[in-house]
């Protein structure tokens, strides 16, 4: 499938070498703003810091059909419990050209974003 690539960086918490699997220009959608990110170094920023917050990750579900593959899974973060799906969209290269997250409950969204800020705000700190 074209996102296995996808998967087993994931897995691996690992997109630094996955950064071929993706479009220079993609676009993320994140759970947590309206306007998406763009561009392959904004999106591997943020991958790089999600993958180190989720404890226990695992896909549980692995859906592909044509150019969109879903992807659901659980995970922790601290305390909280969270499912999620993965949305990928590619291009005519098979790279990902659109990727949108989505996650639940609200407590395990929330606590991932409160842990995305604060690894966020070091690495960017001067």
């Amino acid at each position: 499938m074209k996102s296995d690539g996808f998967r087993a960086a994931a897995e691996a918490k690992d997109f630094e070498s996955g950064r071929d699997l993706f479009a220079e220009d993609v676009v993320f959608r994140s759970p947590f703003v309206h306007k998406p990110y763009e561009g392959i170094d904004a999106l591997a920023f943020l991958l790089g810091h999600v993958v180190q917050v989720f404890e226990d990750f695992r896909y549980i579900a692995h859906v592909e059909t044509g150019d969109v593959a879903v992807l659901q899974f659980e995970a922790r973060v601290g305390d909280r419990e969270l499912q999620g799906v993965d949305i990928l969209k590619f291009n005519g290269e098979e790279k990902i050209s659109e990727m949108t997250v989505m996650v639940r409950p609200a407590s395990g969204l929330e606590a991932l974003g409160q842990e995305m800020g604060r690894r966020i705000e070091a690495a960017t700190a001067s």
